[in-house]
């Protein structure tokens, strides 16, 4: 069953291994209190603002001080709101000292929130006014355990709520006086110190049960291969509450006294980017997709696309002999991002090698990471000496990993074991049983194999195979990254369809959304039935012709409705599938 066991990849960079967040709380005090830690945009065009870490950091103390007065300390405390550096505050003013942080996903609707308020027995909440009327509802209806409610925006406190602004002040004076409750609070780093809810595509969120050593040994590892700094500046825009944005878009820059600023949303990415000069960026493949398309989109429009290719050629053969031009030769299209993004990494899905390789050619480094809540998040990723094109990467170097129960084509379920991996599903032991072997290995749920050298080729989520008749599988991820390369095509879900015929087996068919500001261009045609036929022509030539025809997709539903998704923009299948079934 078990395959061989391979190891992490070797550090590159020098990393400190903090023991708890006090630790590098303090160790970003000492070293960074000079630097912004946030950066915010005034009322006047082009000027800005900075939070400088010394600020920060004392209002991490004022609040985890005052959060321990209140009597919260070990207690179970939730934060959600829209990205902002209140959130940040309360997320380390909760770990640094006071008790365990629960962070809820912004978009949940009020059913799903309510449930997970009551599921995760939190006596506090931290929350910005959007959710006024969801607070209100679990005050008046005394939903959960919540004592103390504390919002972003409120100027005053009231009998029921209390402002974030007064409780700082309170922590304040109360340090002032001699407070010493959080500054001398002890952490036991192997407990439980954070808890997450994954945002299920399938099923019920699971509530994941983290220690801060799970979380630091990731910090660990993602600053012994990744290289940034106190002059890199980072924008915020996946939501926090999410695990990959909160460890590498947050508590990493945090740790290296990078600075912070956040986006305006979709729409403003790339002003965002260019305003701020942003070096470093995480995020997920469909935006950085989005984004290369425009951009190849322009330089064609722009008549540019032999001049950019050559372009391309040279900067390859000199790099061969050591001399980088690529961001001299691309200034042009460097500059549409601020001239200074320099690094990229993301996560949450498969992302386009070709995009992935574009990036690269015009001076952009953009590296594909991989993990689970359940992982802290990191498991593998690419990094500067570390890249294979359709790979992840090679595992983190706290880790190890194997194949377990592979097929005839040593396929099998990708399993680590590291400090960085969960204790376990919050009062679920048989859910928690079940995703780990007898040896101790996490199960990931992923397929794939690694190669001679350690690198990880992923075929696809276990959960998602379509398993026909004759024993065959079919990885749905394989044929979605095929059609999403056809023009005009934005995203897509394939999936396994009863079939009418005799043999009652499944038919490969494919959900595809189509880009509607784009139809006209590309399809010549606004009208639905006429699109759906032009698809199918590409999907005969450009896709089935390239797989075996167990493969071949026998089924298509076209639409401009896009697909529902989680918050970190994975497809959520199983309600998809329903709605499919529905109609």
């Amino acid at each position: 069953m078990d395959g061989k066991v391979y190891t992490g990849c070797k550090p590159l960079y020098e990393a400190k291994k903090f023991k708890d967040f006090k630790e590098l709380i303090n160790n970003t005090r000492d070293k960074y209190s000079n630097r912004p830690a946030f950066r915010f945009k005034t009322k006047e065009k082009g000027v800005f603002e900075d939070m400088l870490y010394s600020e920060y950091i004392d209002k991490i103390y004022a609040l985890g001080t005052a959060l321990i007065s209140l009597g919260l300390k070990d207690k179970r405390i939730a934060v959600i709101s829209e990205n902002r550096y209140e959130w940040q505050e309360t997320y380390l003013a909760v770990v640094g000292g006071t008790g365990i942080i629960v962070p809820f996903d912004k978009s949940l609707p009020e059913e799903e929130l309510l449930s997970l308020i009551e599921r995760s027995e939190c006596e506090a909440i931290v929350y910005s006014k959007h959710y006024d009327a969801i607070m209100e509802k679990v005050r008046n209806e005394h939903i959960g355990k919540i004592k103390i409610y504390i919002s972003m925006d409120e100027e005053k406190s009231n009998d029921d709520v209390k402002s974030f602004k007064e409780v700082e002040e309170l922590g304040k004076s109360l340090l002032k006086n001699g407070a010493k409750q959080f500054i001398e609070a002890e952490i036991n780093p192997e407990e439980m110190g954070i808890m997450l809810f994954t945002s299920g595509t399938t099923s019920q969120s699971k509530a994941v049960v983290l220690s801060q050593k799970n979380i630091l040994t990731n910090i660990y590892d993602i600053t012994s291969v990744f290289d940034c700094n106190e002059n890199d500046v980072f924008l915020s825009f996946l939501p926090l509450h999410h695990t990959f944005e909160c460890s590498v878009g947050f508590i990493y820059p945090f740790s290296t006294g990078g600075c912070i600023t956040f986006s305006e949303g979709l729409r403003h990415i790339a002003e965002n980017i260019k305003e701020y000069q942003i070096t470093c960026m995480i995020s997920v493949p469909a935006l950085f997709e989005a984004v290369y398309k425009r951009v190849i989109q322009g330089i064609e429009k722009q008549g540019k696309a032999s001049k950019v290719k050559m372009g391309r050629i040279i900067g390859k053969i000199l790099a061969k002999v050591g001399i980088d031009v690529r961001r001299t030769l691309f200034k042009d299209i460097l500059d549409n991002f601020g001239g200074k993004l320099r690094l990229c990494v993301m996560g949450g899905a498969a992302f386009d090698p070709e995009v992935e390789k574009g990036f690269s050619d015009f001076g952009i480094e953009i590296y594909q990471g991989y993990g689970l809540t359940e992982t802290s998040p990191v498991i593998a990723a690419e990094h500067k000496t570390c890249y294979r094109p359709g790979s992840i990467g090679q595992l983190f170097p706290s880790i190890e990993g194997k194949i377990v129960d592979k097929n005839e084509l040593g396929i099998g379920e990708l399993a680590v074991k590291a400090d960085s991996v969960m204790l376990g599903y919050y009062n679920a032991p048989e859910a928690t049983k079940e995703v780990f072997t007898e040896d101790g290995y996490f199960l990931t749920g992923d397929l794939g194999y690694f190669d001679k050298d350690g690198y990880i080729f992923l075929t696809g989520r276990k959960k998602n195979v379509i398993v026909l008749k004759n024993g065959k599988n079919i990885f749905p991820e394989e044929i979605e990254a095929l059609i999403n390369k056809i023009p005009g095509v934005k995203e897509c879900m394939v999936y396994g369809a009863p079939s009418n015929d005799d043999e009652n087996d499944l038919l490969v068919s494919a959900k595809i959304v189509y880009d509607k500001s784009l139809a006209q261009n590309v399809f010549g045609t606004e009208d639905v039935e006429e699109i759906k036929e032009k698809i199918w022509v590409q999907i005969k030539e450009d896709v089935n012709q390239k797989m075996p025809t167990y493969k071949y997709v026998k089924n298509i539903i076209v639409t401009d409705e896009e697909l529902i998704k989680t918050t970190t923009q994975k497809v959520k299948r199983f309600e998809e599938m329903k709605k499919i079934q529905n109609n």
